[in-house]
């Protein structure tokens, strides 16, 4: 047999060994011994390890990788997404670990929405009417007038069915798109673009939430802004159907995607990054030093701050989606033509404080169900080892 064709049968068999636990190298070290050395390909192991396919990114399994010298400092190699050392219940990425996500989505944003359910009343109508609802204030004390300490929680009912199901699509379908993403770029592409992964993984999953909730959006705001319209999702349901059929459920869902893609995509990259950094620069030892309820402070500061940034990114459709959906016949750029650049921003202060408070209160909600369920937990990103060698950081 030839000595390249001897070389081609060991390398297709160095590939179909190496899944199984054997390394290349091994392979090629004993061809090695048993040919001249110049008939030795000397890259051949070089192109293996750089191989973007031979450790995809989100396999948490032992692989046998050739010994190389000990780290230093007793540190052991760190993959970006791979899960810290640490018991967990499930695999990630499994069906189960999807299906659990889903359900911290469901309690973050179903418990936390309907919770500010008056200081959302009160900002839609600051929207809508702010010739008589003057402030927040204002609104709150006319609101207590008219209806009473009742009145407040108007819609409570849509806010939380609609919300409950936005979480589910919302954190279940990110960690899906972040996943499916970032086996699609690789582990060296995934740490460098990893900003614009979190904005596309985000903004993926919002499309499908903003579907989810529009129906109960629509009913929680003619509940909210339309006095004597209807005071229960039970009456306005029915009503509202009977009106205008079922595009009066959907009529608003390009706005709430103008108004909730934005604020996820920030909502979730910001917080990503913000935790990224408050790890880097302000908590003094590594996450996996740190105890779970020194995480769960990282992980509410992190959300109030991303929380702040969303209010502001999203609050001009935020103000479209409220008075397009009182209004019968109007379109989202007859409502915004006529609400002109100022009107966009009436009850921004309100919107940030509930939004910051919202924001952080999910993330706490929604990392605290992965710690109760000891789903795996990413590190946070680290350059990878090839990445570094690339750019001649290590040696």
């Amino acid at each position: 047999m030839s000595a390249s064709r001897l070389t081609e049968n060991v390398c297709v068999q160095g590939n179909l060994t190496k899944a199984a636990g054997t390394s290349l190298p091994r392979l090629c070290d004993v061809w090695k011994n048993s040919f001249p050395r110049a008939m030795y390909p000397s890259t051949l192991t070089q192109l293996a390890r750089a191989n973007p396919f031979s450790a995809p990114l989100f396999t948490l399994q032992q692989v046998d990788e050739p010994k190389q010298s000990s780290p230093r400092h007793g540190q052991t190699k760190r993959r970006m997404a791979a899960a810290a050392v640490e018991d967990v219940s499930c695999e990630f990425g499994s069906m189960k670990y999807y299906a659990l996500c889903g359900f911290g989505g469901i309690l973050s944003c179903g418990i936390t929405h309907t919770a500010v359910v008056p200081l959302d009343l009160v900002k839609c109508r600051l929207q809508v009417d702010p010739a008589k609802y003057k402030s927040i204030f204002n609104g709150f004390s006319v609101t207590l007038r008219e209806d009473g300490v009742r009145g407040l929680a108007k819609g409570w009912a849509p806010t939380f069915i609609g919300y409950s199901m936005q979480g589910l699509c919302k954190f279940g379908f990110y960690e899906v798109f972040k996943i499916l993403y970032s086996d699609m770029l690789g582990e060296e592409n995934t740490y460098l673009w990893r900003t614009s992964l979190y904005l596309a993984a985000s903004a993926s999953a919002e499309f499908f939430a903003d579907v989810a909730l529009a129906p109960m959006e629509a009913c929680k705001v003619r509940i909210q802004t339309q006095p004597g319209y209807a005071n229960t999702l039970r009456e306005c349901a029915p009503k509202m159907y009977a009106e205008e059929g079922l595009w009066a459920f959907y009529k608003g869902v390009v706005p709430l995607w103008m108004r909730q893609i934005p604020y996820t995509m920030m909502k979730f990259a910001c917080f990503e990054r913000t935790v990224e950094a408050l790890y880097k620069f302000v908590v003094p030892k590594p996450r996996s030093e740190c105890s779970k309820p020194e995480q769960l402070v990282v992980t509410f500061v992190a959300g109030y701050i991303a929380g702040v940034f969303c209010a502001i990114v999203s609050h001009p459709a935020d103000s479209v989606v409220s008075v397009l959906n009182k209004e019968k016949g109007s379109s989202a750029f007859q409502v915004l033509k006529r609400l002109g650049p100022t009107g966009v921003w009436k009850g921004l202060l309100a919107r940030i404080i509930m939004i910051g408070t919202l924001t952080a209160l999910q993330w706490f909600i929604y990392d605290s169900v992965k710690v109760y369920f000891r789903l795996p937990r990413p590190p946070p990103p680290e350059m990878p080892e090839s990445l570094k060698k690339k750019l001649g950081l290590t040696e």
